[in-house]
């Protein structure tokens, strides 16, 4: 095989990666933060970060409610910042084998850690754990948009969700929702 063979052919491998890699990147517009996988880890970062927590989304690759939300919502840039700024972001596939290490210090998969600790069985889910790893708020759904996942992410971060029957239905309808 000539050089100029294999330059074409190493040109073409990165000409498909950019390809494949590009449409994901441009539909969650750097939404989720990258992580190795231990949430633990996650947590303590958060709190030297003066975060309010970690944000979770629960999802499944053939999810079309996911699809949705990563390219109506999550790419939106002031919804990106907003949750960027409040929380470490990070995507659980619920039908994944890759390892984890969840808030304990456990080690376990992504499959295990959504079904096991967490009972998702159906997507999106998402999941907003304060900083000592406890679920404080779980919404299952899509949310109908950017404003209404802007306002979901408003309520845990004012910490509506504590006050006594404040739900967030109950919370968007006091802002005119």
């Amino acid at each position: 095989m000539s050089l100029n063979t294999v330059r074409r052919l190493i040109g073409a491998f990165f000409m498909i990666l950019m390809l494949v890699s590009t449409p994901l990147m441009a539909t969650e517009g750097g939404f989720f933060d990258e992580s190795f996988g231990n949430l633990k880890e996650e947590l303590a970062a958060a709190k030297a970060e003066g975060k309010a927590g970690v944000f979770l989304f629960f999802e499944m690759e053939e999810c079309p409610f996911c699809h949705k939300m990563k390219t109506t919502v999550f790419s939106q840039p002031e919804v990106r910042d907003y949750f960027k700024q409040h929380f470490r972001i990070l995507s659980i596939d619920i039908n994944g084998d890759v390892e984890l290490v969840n808030f304990k210090g456990q080690n376990t998969t992504q499959k295990k850690f959504a079904f096991e600790e967490y009972r998702v069985r159906a997507t999106p889910v998402m999941g907003f754990f304060d900083l000592e790893g406890n679920l404080v708020v779980r919404y299952t759904g899509p949310t109908k948009d950017a404003k209404e996942f802007m306002l979901l992410g408003e309520y845990v971060v004012s910490g509506a969700y504590k006050q006594p029957n404040m739900n967030f239905t109950v919370y968007k309808k006091s802002k005119g929702q």
